[in-house]
């Protein structure tokens, strides 16, 4: 029986569009495997004849329909929005990407701490309403070289990240539930139940955490009351891992000296939210990821897992759901 793979990667955006390009990779690389491109709401119609399902999002309400289906991948490096568990009762293996997100998220989270460290951020602020600011940035920047930066949540992508602040001469802090045995990169790896020993110990602190029940509200009131003063708080992780309400008071009652947002509560937040206005806040509106390259190295990824797919062989990126969590 011919194998059959669905794709749905439609986006607003080109670099995360499937294109008639890759679609022709596809269909080079395997030309026993019949390819169907479709749109989000014709999938439920499509789904019933594919053995293999690539797209951003899954409804739950597919599964009645996809009597083949034995594999669904997506490009995202989080699966919170994905049903897991009931993937996983129905037989189907879910997979999700890997090593193309740490690239531009590490030059998005530098941007970011650069643009406090340097006052970056400060004199766009400042610019029309200063006749000159350089006091101001005198009393507020600080030097990247020496200081030490912690990452919570740090996999694939916080390795790739701690490289670049290596080349500023920044310590590294790796903060993961289980940490390795080795160290890689030159990271000092603390295990998660010990964060609050590396956070007074750090001038920035970026956080990388994907959202489950163990992380829901990590960065509360009393993980910030530990942070060093003046310290950078940078969130590229998921918006449900911080206490926003404890934010603002950090950054109004100390220790927090700024923070950067790529993700919030509310998406979009409401024009009054005061994340938007805090002068201490700098937002961004999920544009970690942004990379032309996105798709390229995607597309590459799940061209090696399907040829381990048809080879009957493990996948790469394969989830195992967490049995604390329903979906």
């Amino acid at each position: 029986m011919t194998t059959t793979a669905l794709v749905s990667l439609n986006s607003p955006y080109p670099f995360w569009q499937l294109s008639d390009r890759h679609a022709g990779r596809l269909r080079s690389a395997f030309p026993g495997v019949r390819f169907l491109l479709a749109q989000e709401h014709d999938v439920p119609v499509e789904i019933s004849t594919a053995d293999v399902y690539f797209g951003w999002t899954f409804d739950a309400e597919w599964l009645k329909a996809s009597p083949r289906l034995r594999w669904a991948a997506t490009p995202s490096a989080g699966i919170d929005h994905w049903p897991v568990t009931a993937l996983d009762v129905a037989g189907i293996t879910l997979t999700r990407g890997y090593g193309y997100h740490g690239r531009p998220m590490a030059e998005h989270a530098i941007g970011l701490l650069l643009g406090f460290s340097r006052g970056l951020f400060t004199s766009t602020r400042l610019q029309t309403r200063s006749v000159w600011w350089k006091d101001d940035l005198a009393d507020s920047f600080f030097d990247l070289y020496g200081e030490t930066l912690t990452i919570v949540g740090c996999g694939s992508v916080g390795i790739r990240l701690a490289e670049v602040a290596h080349a500023f001469g920044m310590h590294v802090i790796g903060v993961r539930r289980k940490p390795p045995h080795s160290e890689p990169g030159g990271i000092e790896w603390v295990p998660a139940h010990r964060v609050r020993e590396a956070l007074p110990r750090s001038r920035a602190v970026v956080n990388l955490l994907p959202a489950n029940d163990e992380t829901y509200g990590f960065f509360d009131e009393s993980t910030f009351k530990v942070c060093r003063p003046g310290t950078v708080f940078i969130n590229l992780g998921r918006a449900s891992t911080v206490d926003h309400h404890a934010l603002l008071g950090a950054l109004d009652q100390g220790p927090l000296a700024g923070a950067a947002l790529d993700v919030q509560p509310r998406k979009p937040p409401a024009l009054d939210d005061p994340l938007r206005h805090h002068p201490g806040i700098v937002l961004t509106p999920k544009s970690a990821v942004f990379s032309h390259a996105y798709m390229d190295q995607a597309v590459a990824f799940f061209v090696d897992n399907l040829r381990l797919f048809l080879a009957g062989q493990p996948l790469n990126g394969a989830v195992t759901p967490d049995p604390r969590r329903s979906s």
